[in-house]
């Protein structure tokens, strides 16, 4: 944590204690080995290939236009209510985290894409940003999701499980946004204005243009649930399937493919170094017996384990402030996995858990990674603003985290019905 307080990167940070550790416990020959043998063998490692896979899929996408189609398509059908341009805006998110699996990108997108919108009808400044930065929490949850996939790599779970945990959570997550906009709507009605009023005829030609990328989605998703791929394989069909679609539809020419090439690699590049960090830092919590300390600590306090689980809850809340939600996964994961299990929780429920603890704490102040996103995009907007806008998420998803933790079954019942 110091180093990364001296703007020291995570993974670097993770990597260079990791190495000190084991060289001051070890020696340094074995420290230096570690290195080349943990990057190599994560690199080349087949379980880790889904990682570049899906952000290779979510890149061609991106570039592709689907985020403005889908934003269109959904506003065509519910733009005319009070409140509907901003349903519209987290039913397109969730469309497009379903495909793209990253937060920071889709509050990045429709900041471009839906905020204009919202503005032009007279929308006020705070909800629009607000729902935006809400709506961008959904990438994390809805499956292909990075975070889920590095949370499954490093507890050595079943990433298919995990994906499909992932979707009964974040269809609620819609859902319990979209009743929140309502209840606004409610309270204050005179406050968020009517959109433009479409034809049936243009609705369903609106729904031209997304049809294509949901097929993928339902393709390479009903491919992971019913046995036909692994992971790794539904990534590189989802990124091959993205890429034709895009050709065929015109959307991607030489340029946008190269675009999409260098994003994917870019961020796989910095997703690869977190984890070989972390990894060598995981080897030294090992020889330190840290995690069994921890758990033997918690254990002895006498608290319940909800106790227990409600303090690791608020600690990545805190977390959630400060960093990243991949770094924060892979760099606390290894220590509370271990207390975890002792305490009898389910994995992949806790996975599931986690993760929207730590997407709560992107939209969470006094920092928040999707707020600053936003931020950059749309300058003439206040963080105060943006903060305003968005408590009513913050609420909603508190509520959400009860109701996931109160009933298990939620998250648990898809992945039991996998072949």
């Amino acid at each position: 944590f110091t180093l990364m307080l001296l703007r020291v990167p995570v993974g670097m940070a993770m990597g260079l204690v990791g190495v000190c550790g084991y060289s001051y416990i070890v020696g340094s020959g074995p420290a230096l080995k570690l290195i080349g043998q943990t990057s190599m063998r994560t690199v080349t490692d087949y379980t880790f290939g889904v990682i570049p896979m899906f952000m290779l899929m979510g890149a061609f996408v991106s570039v592709s236009g689907v985020s403005r189609e889908l934003f269109r398509a959904a506003n065509a059908f519910i733009g005319h209510l009070r409140g509907g341009l901003g349903v519209a805006t987290v039913l397109a998110c969730g469309g497009f985290a379903a495909i793209c699996g990253s937060s920071v990108a889709t509050a990045a997108t429709f900041s471009s894409v839906a905020y204009p919108e919202m503005r032009r009808f007279g929308y006020p400044q705070s909800f629009s940003t607000g729902v935006i930065a809400a709506g961008g929490t959904l990438g994390a949850m809805l499956p292909p999701s990075t975070v889920l996939a590095v949370y499954a790599i490093l507890t050595q779970q079943d990433i298919g499980k995990l994906f499909m945990a992932g979707i009964v959570p974040g269809l609620l997550a819609m859902l319990m946004y979209v009743l929140t906009i309502f209840i606004i709507v409610k309270v204050r009605p005179d406050w968020l204005p009517r959109g433009e009023s479409t034809s049936w005829a243009q609705r369903f030609a609106g729904l031209k243009d997304v049809w294509a990328p949901l097929l993928l989605f339902v393709f390479v998703i009903g491919g992971l649930y019913g046995g036909f791929f692994t992971p790794t394989e539904a990534g590189g069909v989802g990124a091959t399937g993205a890429f034709l679609l895009g050709v065929l539809r015109g959307k991607l020419d030489r340029a946008k493919t190269l675009e999409a090439l260098l994003s994917a690699t870019r961020t796989a590049a910095a997703v690869f170094t977190v984890l070989i960090g972390a990894l060598i830092f995981g080897y030294f919590l090992t020889i330190t017996q840290v995690p069994q300390k921890l758990t033997g600590f918690l254990t002895e306090m006498g608290l319940g384990r909800y106790e227990v689980l409600a303090l690791i809850m608020v600690m990545y809340l805190i977390l959630g402030c400060l960093m990243d939600a991949m770094a924060m996964i892979i760099l606390t994961v290894p220590i509370i996995f271990p207390v975890i299990v002792q305490l009898g929780f389910d994995p992949i429920w806790f996975g599931i858990i986690i993760v929207m603890t730590v997407e709560l704490g992107l939209i969470h102040p006094p920092v928040g990674m999707n707020v600053f996103v936003i931020k950059s995009v749309v300058p003439d907007v206040s963080f105060t603003t943006i903060f305003k806008g968005v408590i009513p998420f913050i609420l909603t998803d508190l509520l959400r985290l009860v109701i996931l933790i109160a009933f298990p079954v939620i998250a648990l019942w898809l992945p039991a019905q996998m072949a």
